[in-house]
């Protein structure tokens, strides 16, 4: 049936759902474990909110489902292309993928502590910087008294490593 012929109350609204962390295209979808447990308690939390919904007004709930469903399937894609990453069997000497470190900015003495993390995981708040980062991907391969520089627009920022930990 032609579009003109449908009345406009009874078009389904296309859902609008924002994309996930970016993820550049052939860039593996690492993961720690805890983002491993993040991911799949939100895709359940999803699951019991489609369980949940009010069925008193159809096409509210058609709606509803249509958006959450949006949401499952992109969280779905990062669910099965997610790589864990075991912390224990990282280099325990280096920053890799899932390091805590404790940085040393050189110009001002202030100590940062971050921790490496998936795109899904990044929370500049909680101190986690995706692997994808500049920040992060100039302390990959660092140990313990090296130095990494940022470049930025303005300056050249200079941090020291000052502990590693994978806990």
């Amino acid at each position: 049936m032609s579009r003109g012929f449908i009345k406009e109350d009874d078009q389904e609204e296309i859902p609008i759902v924002p994309p996930r962390a970016d993820l550049p295209e052939g860039v593996t979808n690492y993961v720690t474990p805890m983002g491993m447990k993040a991911l799949l308690e939100e895709k359940q939390h999803l699951l019991e909110e489609i369980s949940n919904l009010d069925t008193s007004n159809e096409s509210e709930r058609r709606i509803a489902v249509n958006h959450i469903n949006a949401k499952l399937q992109l969280l779905t894609n990062r669910i099965v292309t997610a790589k864990t990453i075991a912390l224990k069997e990282q280099p325990q000497d280096e920053i890799r993928f899932g390091a805590k470190v404790i940085l040393r900015v050189m110009a001002t003495n202030k100590i940062q502590k971050f921790q490496i993390v998936g795109v899904d995981e990044a929370d500049i708040l909680h101190g986690k910087i995706s692997f994808i980062s500049p920040l992060a991907k100039i302390l990959i391969r660092k140990r313990v008294g090296d130095q990494a520089v940022l470049r930025l627009a303005k300056e050249d920022r200079v941090f020291e490593i000052m502990d590693i930990n994978y806990e």
